[in-house]
């Protein structure tokens, strides 16, 4: 297994790469550098891994080396998963009273808000597939709007949204959480780099 000492993150949100950082610590130091990236992949149709997968294949030939991708999904379960990984895209036309009134003809408002990692330490190695999910279901939107859809999303066992609740304690229940400490699990069993002397 190759020894990993940095890794990219595709992605341009500064609050993304801050908020994964800080899981995959989880209050001890990493022995990698996880750096952003922000490449130009585009937005693929299909089942959220496999897009994940992909974007992680792109993802390397243009870094070069250790590369994670991250795809998130919002899906309404009366919709059958949708919008799922189009989540962003619906946001973008339709804002937080939309997405609330594709709901309007349904009793069940409950959805699950799932989040895919996919890591490879460089070009050319499959990518390996770590996923998160946390049940909950789709509010009015209430507090703030650092992260899209966070505003509309409230987890089971929660009366706070997403949006609302203290950044320390989401990241103990999200789906990003929930993907990125398997992801952790797996990088952290990778030999460490070797020390400089």
């Amino acid at each position: 297994m190759p020894v990993l000492k940095e890794i990219s993150f595709a992605t341009g949100n500064a609050n993304k790469l801050r908020e994964v950082v800080a899981i995959l610590e989880a209050g001890h130091p990493l022995p990698f550098k996880v750096k952003a990236a922000n490449l130009d992949l585009p937005e693929l149709q299909g089942e959220p891994e496999a897009i994940a997968m992909e974007k992680c294949r792109m993802a390397a030939q243009q870094v070069g080396g250790a590369v994670m991708v991250e795809d998130t999904s919002l899906c309404f379960n009366a919709c059958g998963g949708l919008p799922g990984p189009y989540i962003k895209w619906f946001l973008a036309k339709l804002g937080h009273d939309g997405l609330n009134r594709m709901l309007v003809g349904f009793e069940d408002k409950s959805a699950y808000a799932q989040c895919v990692f996919a890591f490879t330490p460089g070009p050319g190695v499959e990518p390996r597939v770590f996923v998160g999910r946390t049940e909950g279901r789709v509010v009015p939107a209430r507090g703030g709007g650092t992260f899209g859809w966070d505003p509309i999303f409230q987890p089971d066992g929660f009366d706070t949204t997403f949006a609302e609740m203290d950044k320390q304690l989401k990241n103990t229940i999200s789906h990003r959480y929930r993907a990125l400490d398997q992801l952790r699990k797996f990088l952290m069993a990778m030999p460490p780099p070797e020390q400089d002397a």
